[in-house]
């Protein structure tokens, strides 16, 4: 009975943290679709914005599968019970899921600094210089950050092979998948079907405006490096102290009796609850597309 319960505890826990890293859902009420995506295009975008667009789920859950069993076999071998091991795999099955968001949000923070240089680029480029909105747009793309190039070659040969301005920016957003980048390429697309001469000042008014969300981003995550550093301790501490534990009076043996099983499967539980929490309450609200492909 004590085993049975333990399991469904344990499948609530991989459900909620399954929830929170990859679908972003905070609590178990069903969340309403509040810009009108489907659920799809959201993880289409993730995907995106982390840079893996050509990775298929195959290889998602292999990386999992086989984290899973080193976390399972490490606790098998400290603990010496399956409940622990099978808690411990649960868990360790998360961390390339993690891995993802730790390199979707490095991603998205050198497109964020980079987006209001871009944009000084751009408006120079089509103001000063009298550069089409095209050719400014693809010659700023070659010199944009690394993880940025590849969207715009993309668009680069879309436009080669079409000189479809309206097909290039198609491309653009479905490649980027970035907020910023919407609202700036529909402003270009705007400019270059209806003209005008207000393009210098729309794009100045952008520029501001980015590197304002920028700078507070900024201020806000240099607040937090402190919590930040010590939210890698609830990991740590805990596993030093297993550790240490077997060395202690019976050692392996006392984690091998029921209650000590019990005791160590709550404890993990306990040690994935303020993981999952101390990263929730820190995270920053992100901007949503408006603009979609």
């Amino acid at each position: 009975m004590t085993a049975a319960v333990l399991a469904v505890i344990a499948g609530t826990g991989v459900h909620l943290l399954w929830s929170a890293l990859v679908l972003g859902q905070r609590d178990l009420r069903v969340r309403v679709e509040r810009s009108g995506r489907s659920r799809a295009a959201r993880r289409r975008d993730w995907i995106v914005q982390a840079g893996l667009g050509d990775t298929s789920v195959r290889d998602l859950l292999g990386a999992e599968v086989l984290l899973a069993g080193l976390g399972g076999l490490g606790a098998y071998a400290v603990f010496g019970g399956i409940l622990p091991a099978v808690a411990t795999a649960l868990f360790a099955a998360s961390f390339p899921v993690a891995a993802l968001r730790t390199r979707r949000a490095a991603r998205r923070e050198a497109a964020m600094d980079a987006w209001p240089r871009m944009l000084e680029e751009l408006r120079i480029l089509t103001s000063s210089l009298g550069r089409s909105v095209p050719q400014a747009l693809l010659e700023v793309g070659r010199r944009s950050p690394e993880e940025l190039r590849p969207a715009f070659r993309a668009a680069e040969r879309e436009w080669a092979l079409s000189t479809d301005f309206a097909r290039t920016i198609r491309v653009l957003k479905a490649q980027l998948a970035d907020p910023t980048a919407d609202a700036a390429l529909e402003t270009l697309l705007v400019a270059q079907e209806v003209g005008g001469t207000d393009l210098d000042r729309r794009l100045e008014a952008l520029i501001d405006d980015r590197i304002q969300d920028a700078q507070g981003r900024k201020d806000a995550r240099a607040k937090q490096a402190g919590a930040r550093f010590a939210r890698r301790f609830v990991l740590i501490v805990p596993a030093g102290m297993a550790l240490a534990g077997m060395s202690v009076g019976t050692g392996r043996q006392a984690y091998q009796t029921p209650m000590g099983q019990t005791l160590v499967v709550v404890a993990i539980a306990l040690v994935i609850g303020c993981w999952v929490w101390a990263g929730r309450i820190m995270a920053l609200p992100e901007e949503q597309r408006v603009f979609d492909a």
